[in-house]
């Protein structure tokens, strides 16, 4: 069962909920869980991440009609890049996301290992030719995540508004480290939960 807010008035949450109220929480929780991150050892975080490409091969239900959108790693998340190549080679289609405004939803574009790259918000890379498409299975980062699958992203609310805009039921896969569960993320009406979550050293958690 998810954790419900009772807001006072003012924005804050009642009884034992963060005094300070959500959106101030959930800031001072992901410099956290964020600085954590950043501290684990290559080797750690290279182990993690093959075990989450074990998971991935075991969930995904490649077949004709798949795309995934996967994402070009930044701050410290596991580094998918290699198993995306190899999936290409492989026949199997590989979309990343594209950030270009704040408060609009994500796009996707095709991705070919060695396609030109341009550069979206916060300099991310995203595919400058690959065409547009709709991914029938979606690798969201975590910074935080809970029991129920809720997942703490980075504050922009793009993969909410994205999953809101896609419509459907696409698997939504949230990738992370097991450093980054968390009790709660006090979730809100605007949050989606993820379809399940991969942190390597735990079992796949599934909702």
């Amino acid at each position: 069962m998810t954790t419900a807010l009772n807001p006072d008035p003012d924005g804050s949450p009642r009884g034992d909920r963060p005094e300070a109220g959500v959106p101030r929480w959930r800031k001072a929780e992901r410099n956290r869980l964020l600085a954590i991150r950043g501290a684990l050892p290559l080797e750690y975080r290279a182990a993690v991440t093959d075990r989450i490409v074990q998971g991935l091969e075991e969930i995904i239900p490649w077949e004709e009609g798949t795309i995934v959108s996967a994402y070009w790693p930044i701050r410290a998340e596991p580094d998918l890049r290699p198993w995306l190549r190899a999936a290409h080679e492989r026949g199997r289609r590989i979309a990343l996301p594209v950030a270009l405004a704040v408060g609009e939803p994500l796009e996707f574009r095709e991705w070919h290992p060695g396609g030109r790259l341009a550069h979206g918000l916060w300099n991310i890379p995203y595919p400058a030719d690959g065409p547009r498409v709709i991914p029938t299975a979606i690798l969201a980062p975590l910074v935080g995540y809970d029991p129920d699958c809720y997942r703490l992203g980075y504050g922009g609310g793009f993969f909410d508004r994205t999953l809101a805009a896609l419509g459907g039921s696409p698997l939504v896969i949230g990738v992370g480290y097991p450093e980054a569960s968390i009790p709660t993320i006090f979730p809100q009406p605007h949050d989606r939960p993820m379809s399940c979550i991969l942190a390597g050293a735990e079992p796949i958690r599934r909702r």
